[in-house]
């Protein structure tokens, strides 16, 4: 029904913004990443899905339409609602997503707020030949060594993105110790 909105910020908070189209202000609840982009005052324009329900009616923004079909695809995993959907596309790289989809690791919806193990498992299945991989990319199953390194470096205070993309980002000949991950990876930081 309501497919974009383009409109002037009138108010942001940690997973919604007020936009403003002809004195009209609309609450559109969208990610901590777009959320961090946004400025009172700067015209916006989202990608949209309105949900309404018995007890629910809602405006989802996305920044772009891929985030917005990946949106849509965890609505049809059962046990994931709206809530639980943003709180995914908030803790993990569209590119995460993909890595965890196609190499079959549900592991790495396990660090998001919510999303249990069976839920995770779900999402792998519901998901599995939904979600096309870009030219060129080709994914590696992450050793529990990466498991290790990545718990390590959240204990350290870095956001599981932040994580995940040091560990992706070492060389295919590293080591597969946990020492020496962790070494490179928080060589990777220091850059």
């Amino acid at each position: 029904m309501i497919n974009s909105i383009t409109g002037k910020v009138i108010q942001i908070s940690d997973n919604a913004v007020t936009i403003d189209i002809a004195g009209i202000g609309f609450e559109v609840f969208i990610t901590h990443d777009t959320a961090s982009t946004l400025e009172p005052g700067h015209v916006i324009h989202l990608h949209t899905h309105f949900i309404v329900r018995e007890d629910l009616m809602a405006l989802y923004g996305f920044q772009n339409a891929e985030e917005k079909a990946m949106f849509i695809q965890f609505l049809g995993v059962g046990g994931i609602g709206p809530k639980s959907a943003m709180s995914i596309l908030s803790t993990l790289s569209m590119d995460n997503i993909r890595r965890a989809i196609i190499s079959e690791e549900p592991d790495f919806f396990g660090k998001v707020p919510g999303i249990g193990k069976k839920t995770a498992q779900k999402i792998i299945i519901h998901m599995q030949g939904k979600v096309p991989s870009l030219p060129g990319e080709t994914y590696q199953k992450k050793s529990d060594t990466d498991d290790s390194v990545i718990d390590a470096l959240i204990n350290l205070g870095y956001s599981v993105v932040e994580a995940q993309a040091a560990v992706q980002a070492l060389p295919k000949d590293t080591p597969d110790t946990i020492e020496e991950k962790l070494r490179l990876t928080l060589q990777y930081f220091d850059h």
